[in-house]
């Protein structure tokens, strides 16, 4: 799956009286960079406080994200999956997204939803993305 990660930098309200900069990340499933540059815009429209622009925007290829709305936080995991023909063994490595509460339970989930796959979990982190935005339809 690939998609944009857009990381902007903008200035917030970020409490009483007080509006503060922040640099924050978000994926985008989107056709183009200014597809993505312009959802993001637009979710982040009625939390913008001043100045606002997206620096760098990426294209992200993902193995598979396995999204789960009540998980507050993104994992992004190294995940081998061992291909065996014959007496050759090929290893290739892939990047898997999983959205969840805790390391614990991305990792719990990570190991359910690859557990059709030979395949060995090399590392997992926490992602600073905050959210997963897709197109409405």
């Amino acid at each position: 799956m690939i998609l944009n990660e857009v990381k902007v930098n903008y200035t917030r309200q970020t409490g009483e009286d007080n509006p503060g900069k922040v640099r924050e990340a978000y994926l985008v499933e989107s056709i183009s960079c200014s597809d993505a540059e312009k959802q993001v815009t637009d979710y982040l429209e009625p939390y913008i406080f001043g100045d606002f622009e997206a620096p760098q925007i990426r294209k992200r290829q993902f193995f598979d994200v396995f999204d789960n709305r009540s998980g507050e936080f993104f994992y992004e995991s190294k995940v081998e999956i061992i291909i065996v023909d014959g007496d050759k063994e090929t290893r290739k490595a892939v990047t898997v997204l999983v959205q969840e509460n805790t390391l614990t339970g991305a990792l719990e989930e990570l190991k359910r939803k690859m557990e059709t796959y030979d395949c060995e979990i090399i590392s997992i982190k926490k992602s600073a993305i905050l959210e997963l935005l897709r197109p409405t339809k």
